[in-house]
């Protein structure tokens, strides 16, 4: 992971898309939240009109329609840098094929509550607001596998987005929708393409601790985010040291947490 240079401190926290804006016409197609730390970034969008899917627990209870239906979803994770007023979003997971072209924007700060988002070509212009600033409270853990992102978990304050890959990595292609077609993908196929989490929550404000509001694996709303089970904080050296497991290779890239922020997080080993 490419070290982030220049990332203003206003841009750090968890966003929501208020609307896009494209050849005058504006709209919101999707419930959009964006997570950013001084380093590593998340985003997740749900298009609004997703079916429910209230009935799923598993991939197996959805029907093709619904398979269908996930595959419109979108979201990445990976890594910012900043230089002037241009940002780079560098994927290292993303739901959607790559298409070989940079996520790159101007970004403008209205308030420090509000900032825009303007594409080189002026094709569009995004609106954001800032739902919880990260206030120095972050905390980023990685698990790669040849130097392929496999896993994710971004904490700002009390946000988290976890991020998820697939088992490979997609073709290039212009959408998901569009590499199932042409492909002509069988049901296990779709599956396997569809089967990327990105999930966004709370810490400890929810209903539950961990607890996922949105996420592109639908029967995961709701519930607890179970990687925070595997995860303690060992108090027995000067730093206090952050494992997850049984220590499979994650790899604490950034936390600037207090021992005793963490302990509110993780049960600590004695």
């Amino acid at each position: 992971m490419t070290a982030t240079a220049n990332l203003p401190t206003w841009l750090a926290g968890l966003w929501n898309r208020e609307w896009i804006e494209r050849a005058g016409t504006r709209s919101s197609p999707f419930d959009v939240n964006y997570l950013q730390t001084p380093s590593a970034f998340a985003d997740i969008r749900i298009p609004r009109d997703r079916p429910a899917l209230a009935h799923a627990r598993s991939f197996a209870d959805l029907t093709d329609a619904e398979l269908h239906a996930l595959a419109r979803q979108r979201g990445f994770a990976g890594f910012t840098t900043v230089a002037g007023d241009l940002a780079t979003w560098h994927h290292e997971i993303d739901f959607q094929p790559p298409d070989s072209s940079a996520d790159v924007g101007r970004l403008e700060q209205i308030d420090d509550s509000h900032m825009l988002e303007h594409a080189l070509d002026s094709s569009y212009t995004e609106s954001w607001r800032m739902i919880e600033r990260g206030t120095g409270q972050y905390l980023v853990l990685r698990l790669e596998h040849a130097k392929r992102l496999e896993r994710i978990l971004l904490v700002s304050a009390d946000r988290f987005i976890y991020a998820r890959n697939r088992g490979k990595d997609l073709e290039v292609a212009e959408s998901l929708d569009s590499l199932i077609a042409s492909s002509n993908a069988t049901r296990a196929e779709i599956i396997a393409y569809v089967d990327c989490e990105l999930s966004v929550g709370r810490v400890r404000g929810g209903a539950v601790p961990w607890e996922i509001q949105h996420s592109t694996l639908p029967w995961h709303e709701g519930h607890h985010l179970d990687l925070a089970d595997s995860i303690s904080v060992d108090h027995r050296l000067a730093d206090p040291l952050i494992r997850v497991g049984s220590g499979d290779g994650w790899l604490v890239a950034m936390n600037t947490l207090r021992a005793n922020a963490l302990d509110s997080m993780f049960a600590p080993t004695k």
